[in-house]
């Protein structure tokens, strides 16, 4: 045990009264004066009505001793010794290592309002939030999974037991196996749709037009009517229609889908409608779409859907990055086609035409189609190049650590997601046995509505997993 003592200052007026706290082993001498800054403070009140009160006093302190005029607390002493600085200095920091959450319970006990927090701690205070939001969110998924609304007829059952199988690949073997079908189907029609271009596949027809294999269509077909088959259920099974017709993820697998129909629409009732060269131009321009099923991989790879939201994260950069090449290929490019205007066998006719000659030489492709022929264009080119190695270099960084970044952040949410249902379950189990050697089922149906150790401690958490906690706990209790 050691002490912090404060200095005292040569104007503190004689005979001021002064209290010792022992915070978690940790003693610390304060005086009114200071105290009295903020009145509505534990320490405040603790201060003003130690001579008068002793009931007050053991209401604001775990433990006195009235000799050594010293107050003990059971908090945490690192905690404290940020708290203390807001009645020196007026403002707050957390410290490193220090739970924020935690730290606004230390807060709240010691009554100091959250206002005094510096502004950096309070952005870390709300990532912190943040993060405690998604957990409980993943929790609420997966005990909706687990247990959700209890099915109360049978298409209910049915329809559950269908977003599963589709949905959810972790759920079961089935459904498992369902996922991996799909991941190799549409590998298999994007393998397809490349295929049915080269021209040593095409067949022709009788009027010497090349047109795809039949094989080839035959197996487009079946993969078509499998991804529709797989849309019409699980929009059917769907338990929000709204939500899921408007998911971006949902969006493209309708895309992907709708193609196939219409060119099927218009190959064989489009001529009674419109000319048959129109509908061949409809027809090919609807065929290019179908593109849009290589989207669909997205769903059942967590990789590319932490690398979307990486560059959701990463806007700003990437707007950095097209301003400086923006604002480089017009300088250039201008650059280029005036200097390049002394040479009889130009390249550059203009300064729109030269934007491509500067795209490609910014981003360092150089296809060699457009080049310089001067000296001062090669100085040019020279510089240009090195300036767009700069500008490409320079976001790279953020955009990879950002992403870096939000994959570690999954990674950290999932376990804690599923370290809070071990713990869920391991207290409904205990509370479960207690309850049914003590009081019965009743008493033990009761008490199923507890929260676990964890949630506790987290006041967002478990506003926001109360619910399904109870019922979680409830069907536990019955099942065991």
């Amino acid at each position: 045990m050691w002490t912090i003592t404060k200095p005292r200052y040569k104007n503190r007026i004689r005979d001021e009264v002064e209290i010792v706290v022992n915070i978690g082993g940790v003693k610390l001498v304060l005086y009114q004066h200071v105290l009295n800054r903020y009145p509505e403070s534990r320490l405040a009140k603790l201060i003003n009505c130690s001579t008068k009160s002793y009931d007050i006093i053991s209401s604001l302190c775990d433990d006195y001793d009235l000799s050594k005029r010293e107050f003990y607390f059971d908090r945490d002493p690192d905690a404290f010794k940020c708290i203390i600085d807001v009645y020196y200095f007026g403002e707050i920091h957390i410290k490193r290592g220090i739970c924020p959450i935690c730290f606004i319970k230390e807060m709240d006990f010691w009554k100091i309002d959250q206002s005094h927090l510096d502004e950096c701690c309070r952005r870390n205070l709300t990532e912190k939030e943040e993060e405690l939001a998604e957990i409980a969110n993943k929790v609420k998924l997966i005990l909706d999974d687990i247990d959700g609304h209890p099915p109360v007829n049978r298409s209910e059952r049915a329809q559950k037991l269908i977003w599963k199988l589709m949905e959810k690949p972790e759920s079961s073997l089935s459904a498992r196996v369902i996922a991996v079908a799909s991941f190799l189907l549409v590998l298999l029609s994007s393998v397809v749709m490349c295929v049915g271009t080269i021209p040593d596949v095409q067949v022709e027809d009788e009027e010497g037009k090349r047109l795809e294999h039949p094989t080839l269509e035959a197996i487009e077909t079946a993969c078509i009517f499998w991804f529709t088959a797989e849309y019409i259920l699980r929009f059917v099974s769907s338990p929000n229609k709204l939500h899921f017709s408007l998911s971006f993820m949902n969006i493209i697998d309708f895309m992907a889908i709708v193609p196939f129909y219409l060119v099927l629409t218009l190959t064989y009732l489009g001529t009674a409608v419109m000319d048959l060269a129109k509908v061949q131009q409809a027809v090919q321009a609807l065929r290019i779409m179908r593109i849009a099923r290589i989207f669909k991989l997205a769903r059942h790879s967590s990789g590319l859907q932490t690398l979307t939201y990486a560059l959701k994260k990463s806007f700003k950069e990437l707007g950095l990055l097209l301003m400086y090449m923006g604002m480089g290929i017009f300088v250039f490019s201008a650059l280029g086609y005036t200097i390049e205007q002394s040479h009889p066998e130009t390249l550059f006719s203009s300064i729109p035409q030269s934007f491509w000659w500067a795209v490609i030489t910014m981003t360092t492709v150089g296809y060699g189609d457009v080049y310089p022929k001067t000296a001062l264009g090669k100085c040019n080119a020279a510089i240009s190049f090195l300036c767009g190695v700069i500008a490409i270099a320079l976001p790279i960084h953020p955009i990879i650590n950002n992403f870096v970044i939000f994959y570690n952040k999954q990674r950290v949410l999932e376990t804690a997601a599923r370290h809070e249902l071990e713990l869920m379950e391991l207290q409904s189990t205990e509370d479960a046995r207690k309850d049914e050697r003590e009081t019965g089922a009743q008493c033990a149906l009761g008490c199923s509505m507890r929260t676990s150790r964890s949630d506790s401690c987290i006041p967002l958490l478990q506003k926001s997993t109360w619910t399904l906690k109870s019922k979680y706990y409830c069907s536990g209790t019955e099942s065991s």
